[in-house]
């Protein structure tokens, strides 16, 4: 059997594979600590950098640090650990938000693994136009195994229900823009110069669409001499929409962990993504978003697919920086 060691170069490789995960206004909100006596590595919130006016209730908190859980299982698996993932595992200690067990080596990994671990290094939000190019249908039904896999569903809308889904976006986009709590907080996530390495480098905000279809964050609103030129965006966006059945916390960490793997695996098919987020963040408009001809559930993610350039990568907290001493 292979032994293998948790020592200081294992936990950075699964540190640095989690902390590659998205999350809101590239927020970084997670804190890892080992527990050496149990080889488990803990994932915690860190509410220092929680986004409290367009996540009030913190559910976009624990999607972030779900997909940061998905990098670390995929990375674990990588090293040939076989990962005991617990989701909110201690009621007395709620910034607990997962805890992964690495005792015990796998037998043998499971199929796809080297795929994803690779494109955890090559998944970017990308906030600029795609092209026209369709995505193939084989495609498509990947994506939505792969999210069935974490417990989630993935549906495709149609074109009608698309509109829909964009206009309630544009909505809340709006409201987003009007709104001075929301448009301050969003604006203190800008980040130049020589700051610390999370939020979105002003160099990253991408162009708004020409159009008008397609309502992209605006994180320079209100000030237009910041904006950049607009552009065409692609002609029929492809959103796809992540759901959960019920709507706890539990289930807020299994959305970002099924919409992790959703991004990786489109990233292993040359997909790019960019997530709406916005109606999100207003409890009316994120109920306007379920179908009412499908079965209840919660939308947890708006996806927008599509095909287009890598994108340039956000920066990331050092390992080390995240990385708490022995409890």
């Amino acid at each position: 059997m292979t032994t293998l060691t948790l020592d200081a170069a294992a936990l950075e490789k699964l540190v640095s594979a989690a902390v590659a995960a998205p999350s809101i206004h590239n927020s970084q909100p997670w804190r890892f600590r080992l527990q050496p006596d149990t080889s488990t590595l803990e994932v915690r919130a860190a509410r220092e950098r929680a986004v409290p006016a367009a996540d009030p209730r913190g559910r976009a908190m624990h999607i972030s640090v779900g997909a940061a859980v998905l990098n670390l299982r995929i990375a674990a698996r990588h090293l040939g650990w076989a990962p005991d993932v617990r989701l909110l595992p201690d009621p007395a200690e709620p910034d607990l938000f997962a805890a992964v067990g690495l005792d015990t080596p796998a037998s043998a990994m499971p199929p796809g693994t080297e795929e994803l671990y690779e494109a955890i290094w090559h998944r970017h939000s990308v906030r600029t136009p795609f092209t026209d190019e369709p995505l193939a249908p084989a495609v498509l039904d990947h994506l939505v195994a792969v999210a069935r896999t974490e417990d989630t569903a993935l549906r495709l809308p149609d074109h009608d229900e698309t509109a829909r889904l964009l206009h309630l976006t544009a909505e809340a986009e709006r409201r987003n823009t009007t709104d001075e709590a929301q448009r301050t907080e969003s604006r203190t996530w800008i980040r130049s110069g020589n700051v610390p390495p999370y939020g979105v480098p002003a160099g990253a905000l991408g162009p708004q669409d020409r159009m008008g279809q397609l309502p992209m964050r605006d994180f320079a609103a209100i000030r237009p001499a910041e904006h950049r030129t607009p552009a065409t965006f692609e002609h029929e966006p492809r959103i796809a929409v992540l759901t959960t059945e019920r709507d706890t916390p539990t289930d807020w960490l299994r959305a970002g962990i099924g919409l992790e793997h959703v991004l990786l695996a489109a990233t292993v098919h040359g997909v790019r993504a960019s997530l709406l987020h916005q109606a999100m963040e207003w409890p009316h408009l994120r109920w306007e978003t379920r179908d009412p001809r499908r079965p209840p559930g919660y939308v947890q993610m708006l996806i927008r697919l599509g095909y287009g350039p890598e994108g340039a990568p956000t920066p990331r907290l050092p390992a080390g920086d995240v990385l708490e001493g022995e409890a």
